[in-house]
């Protein structure tokens, strides 16, 4: 969960989101890098008190200034484009999930089982041992170390069905389904909320997962039905 503390990204818990936070840790070092070399630029000119005339007319220069930032784009575009495709990649998922956004909860359903669909609506924020404005009164139960396969879409306006620790933020549009997935490898409580300006009470549409062993995961399916 984030914390006021926590100026950086999540920690991860899916492949997908450490590959997200590696791409972001490298493109941070080559934006550091340019900042640098820029106000370096800029202090050396603004303390001089002269101008040098190779710096105003020089064919190398601007040769130097075109080259350097069009490599500088290969290195963020080439691992931008591998991240893309690796998001959009979903190879045989062990089940499928169904989140349906409204004004203002979401709903769920196990495509797969015979059913099991339920509402998550917010906890009140007056009981105690939960936290404020993220806990559910049914919580997404997913097996973890599986592939899931999760289709979004919404009743009335847009929503976004986001999981900041799985790397998952999909729009969830009228009329229209998307489709995602994700891994997580270690069990747990996953905290989201919609990510879209949905009305007026777009703060209070959290959503919880709850990660657990395969075995426990089936044990709550027969529960359920």
């Amino acid at each position: 969960m984030a914390t006021w503390s926590n100026l950086n990204l999540q920690n991860s818990a899916s492949p997908l989101m450490e590959q997200i936070i590696f791409f972001h840790d490298h493109t941070l070092v080559i934006l550091l890098m340019i900042t640098i070399l820029v106000s370096y630029l800029m202090i050396m000119l603004f303390f001089n008190s002269y101008i040098n005339r190779f710096l105003l007319e020089e064919q190398m220069i601007e040769m130097i200034w075109t080259i350097l930032p069009a490599i500088t784009l290969i290195f963020i575009a080439l691992p931008s484009l591998r991240l893309l495709y690796l998001l959009d990649e979903l190879n045989n998922p062990l089940m499928t999930l169904k989140s349906i956004g409204h004004q203002w909860y979401w709903s769920y359903e196990y495509s797969d089982f015979y059913n099991v669909e339920f509402d998550s609506y917010m906890i009140q924020p007056d009981i105690k041992n939960n936290f404020r404005l993220l806990d559910v009164d049914n919580r997404i139960i997913i097996p973890m170390n599986n592939q899931i396969r999760i289709l979004i879409t919404a009743t009335d306006v847009i929503h976004s069905w986001t999981i900041p620790s799985l790397g998952i933020k999909v729009d969830a549009n009228p009329g229209r389904l998307n489709q995602t997935n994700f891994f997580i490898n270690r069990p747990g409580l996953y905290y989201g909320q919609c990510s879209e300006i949905c009305g007026a009470n777009h703060s209070f549409m959290p959503i919880v997962i709850e990660s657990i062993s395969i075995k426990n995961f089936i044990n709550w399916i027969n529960n359920y039905s």
